[in-house]
């Protein structure tokens, strides 16, 4: 038996500092004894004895307790493959997002078709409420679907959550109006709401994690700011068919008719995306954590899968109370970025049109017509944005991001406040610049926050209660602040400040991740040039 000084870290763990596959021995003062050290030089001083007489021995226990990458512990990614998954993956992430900016699109419209009578404030909060109910039941979605991800594979779930989303949203542009069948109109509404919420609580865990476990580790920003382009994707066309609408269509029309053919569309798109989705294999991750978990549980480990079996030994049996046991300070942290991040998110893609045309009373193409041409902008840059994450790390850019808002949301406001079209735009592209440097970091930044054998579950809890608590509830909350200071313009401004202090706090508590391996996953690569390399990297100078 080992001496009880010696507690190496576990191998999935070792694999984390990149580009070495070891990890450093701990001695009983917790101080970090650096990989490539010799037995002597990690062992406590009142040990060496030991280790002078089994020098075999303790070598043999440190090669078992952390054995050295193998060509084939490595994964290679096929650069082709990596696009189809991003592309699945941003396709069902643009579908959210466009029922979602439909919905806020279109706030006032389906106040006036679903909640008839009452005052154009308690129409608004009616839609906005219904809006909100949808997040209610993503942290069930979450609960539900993250864990069945780790369990019977990315690939099926996210299959299934787009088959829902996509049904849920298309129901609701057949939904007769108030006016047809009365009461039954909005209880309808509510429940198609919840449908799409629920399925909802699978996609974004799902699919930043698909995306994730696909990239390369040096690419996986570059890769993951797809996802959020995705995002603005969704927005783009639900604020472009809107507009396309508003200025095509009479408002009679509108309220009849004109606002159902936005949900239509999602019918067709729902069905492209599940083709994509079905089309692409397992993430190399989680084939990786499949294999071995099929050879621990015959009792027998391939050799290229030993160092790895240790992350399926309770996979199966993993509950819901034992997430929240084992990762809750994890949980609490990626809950308080994503708040913050949703909070800043949802204020500007959902609101700002809303704000515009009910608070400072632009006409409504016009409110869009500026946030499409931000959204168009904040496309455009986005790709850069995941390459400086890549390079100069999360951290950097998340800070810079949440700085941002506290310090820009008043004189953005302001600007916004003054009316006119370039000091709107001046205003809009303040917030822009700090939304994208969060929109470009944060799909690569919060899976690394989790193992691989509960990423999928944690994630998909952790994000949905954050955006349950503040990214869904930001549009309501912030029209009942205005109602409640006799309409204070700088409410949202205020607001903002606030996500963004504790996002700060939260961005200074989380640990760097950029160009390391996904904790519980085996290093992946590019090329097989860099799987030479960190082989190679591993090997110590010889000593003379």
């Amino acid at each position: 038996m080992p001496p009880e000084w010696f507690d190496p870290r576990s191998t999935a763990q070792a694999h984390l500092s990149y580009p070495t596959a070891h990890p450093a021995l701990t001695d009983r003062e917790d101080r970090l004894v650096p990989t490539g050290s010799t037995e002597a030089d990690a062992v406590p001083e009142q040990d060496r004895e030991a280790l002078k007489r089994h020098r075999v021995l303790f070598r043999a226990v440190a090669r078992r307790k952390n054995p050295k990458l193998r060509r084939t512990d490595i994964t290679v990614t096929d650069e082709r493959v990596v696009k189809r998954a991003v592309k699945a993956a941003a396709l069902g992430n643009a579908m959210e997002w466009f029922d979602f900016g439909i919905y806020s699109y279109l706030a006032v419209t389906i106040g006036n078709v679903f909640f008839p009578g009452g005052s154009d404030t308690t129409k608004l909060l009616s839609s906005f409420a219904t809006f909100a109910v949808a997040f209610l039941v993503r942290p069930l979605g979450g609960a539900y679907f993250g864990p069945l991800g780790d369990r019977i594979g990315r690939k099926k779930v996210l299959a299934f959550t787009m088959i829902m989303m996509a049904l849920g949203t298309f129901c609701i542009g057949l939904i007769p109006s108030y006016a047809a069948i009365g009461f039954w109109s909005p209880v309808l509404l509510i429940f198609f709401r919840l449908v799409q919420g629920f399925s909802t609580g699978g996609e974004y865990g799902g699919a930043s994690t698909f995306i994730a476990e696909y990239a390369p580790d040096k690419k996986r920003g570059f890769y993951g700011s797809f996802l959020e382009m995705g995002t603005l994707i969704g927005y783009t066309g639900a604020a472009g068919i809107v507009l396309l609408l508003n200025t095509t269509v009479g408002d009679d029309a509108m309220n009849s008719w004109g606002w159902r053919l936005p949900f239509l569309i999602a019918g067709p798109l729902g069905l492209v995306g599940l083709y994509l989705r079905v089309k692409l294999d397992e993430t190399p991750a989680f084939q990786k954590f499949e294999a071995a978990q099929t050879h621990g549980a015959s009792g027998s480990v391939v050799e290229t899968e030993a160092e790895f079996s240790h992350l399926s030994e309770n996979a199966p049996k993993k509950k819901i109370s034992e997430i929240f046991s084992q990762q809750w300070p994890t949980l609490i942290l990626c809950i308080a970025l994503v708040g913050a991040y949703n909070i800043t998110d949802y204020m500007l893609l959902s609101y700002m049109p809303t704000y515009l045309t009910d608070t400072l009373h632009y006409e409504e193409s016009h409110g869009l017509l500026i946030l499409l041409g931000t959204m168009i902008a904040l496309m455009c840059v986005i790709s850069t944005v995941g390459k400086l994450n890549d390079r100069y790390g999360r951290k950097p850019l998340l800070m810079a991001g949440m700085l941002g808002f506290f310090v820009t949301a008043i004189p953005a406001f302001l600007l916004v406040k003054q009316g006119s079209i370039p000091a709107v735009c001046a205003g809009m592209a303040l917030l822009g610049l700090s939304l994208v440097c969060l929109l470009g970091t944060m799909s690569a930044a919060l899976p690394a926050l989790f193992p691989t054998n509960v990423r999928y579950g944690s994630l998909s809890i952790g994000y949905n209660l954050a955006v349950s608590l503040f990214g869904g509830t930001t549009p309501l909350v912030i029209t009942a602040l205005m109602d409640a200071f006799h309409g204070n313009v700088m409410v949202p401004a205020y607001y903002t400040m606030g996500a963004a202090l504790v996002g700060l706090i939260a961005v200074a508590c989380m640990k760097e991740t950029a160009q390391q391996p996904l904790e519980g996953s085996p290093p992946s690569v590019a090329t097989k040039a860099e799987a030479v390399e960190l082989i190679e990297a591993q090997t110590p100078e010889p000593r003379f």
